[in-house]
């Protein structure tokens, strides 16, 4: 796996030690903290993307009584 060098500039000084603190607070150097949250980032779907999948999803017609009837089915 390669690697890239990534730099945030003008981050507030309020929140570099909020990512501080929160990387202590799990044993960890800030850039791993860092590389985590990137990672943790990258590895979901944009909402834009997930949306884009509901769109050309075919609907379907329930009311709230099917939709119970649904959610009770599943239940047994």
């Amino acid at each position: 796996m390669s690697t890239e060098i990534v730099q945030v500039r003008d981050v507030p000084a309020e929140d570099a030690e909020v990512l501080r603190a929160r990387a202590a607070a799990r044993s960890m150097s800030l850039s791993s903290y860092m590389r985590e949250l990137i990672h943790d980032e990258t590895s979901r779907p944009a909402m834009g993307e997930v949306l884009s999948r509901i769109v050309t999803r075919d609907s379907i017609e329930a009311d709230g009584d099917d939709i119970r009837s649904f959610i009770d089915d599943d239940r047994r």
